[in-house]
């Protein structure tokens, strides 16, 4: 497993790990309600998935069910989508003006069957990232994602 976890000293947080999984299989379990709603989120999260369009302007609804009964919503509006490639979203949730919203640019690029995965999240300013690092614990549930996410796709591939 190559994993590793890094912050700009301002306004980002990058998540780089690779998976040994073909790259067609990470975009589908990336892009896919019926699996994204397995493997998305912290331990000990679980997800409903309420809509999910992966295409520019194409909005991706969910709630994560977090293990201490409380919800939390949230809405993905999609810009870019290059399939197996490249995935460029808006993070927030129906309030136009939450303070949590962030951009986010996913990368997949492939490595002899293996999948290198970068996940960069940017906020529009460098307190708003310390404010999700450290009340949120935003990279210890990033890296908490991208387990769930490889041990997802460790299981069978009928999946």
């Amino acid at each position: 497993m190559t994993d590793q976890h890094t912050t700009t000293p301002d306004r980002e947080i990058r998540t780089t790990r690779t998976f040994h999984a073909p790259i067609e299989r990470v975009w589908e379990v990336w892009t896919n309600p019926d699996h994204i709603a397995l493997w998305w989120g912290p331990a000990g999260f679980t997800n409903t998935i309420e809509q999910m369009e992966v295409k520019p302007g194409g909005t991706w609804r969910f709630i994560m069910h977090g293990p201490d009964g409380r919800d939390w919503p949230n809405v993905i509006v999609y810009e870019e989508v290059v399939p197996h490639e490249r995935l460029v979203y808006n993070h927030g949730s129906d309030d136009p003006k939450d303070p949590n919203h962030f951009r986010v640019t996913v990368t997949f690029e492939e490595q002899s069957g293996s999948t290198k995965l970068s996940m960069i999240m940017q906020f529009d300013t460098a307190a708003e990232r310390d404010k999700v690092v450290e009340e949120v614990g935003a990279i210890e549930g990033q890296k908490q994602t991208m387990d769930k996410l490889e041990e997802y796709l460790s299981r069978d591939q009928s999946n």
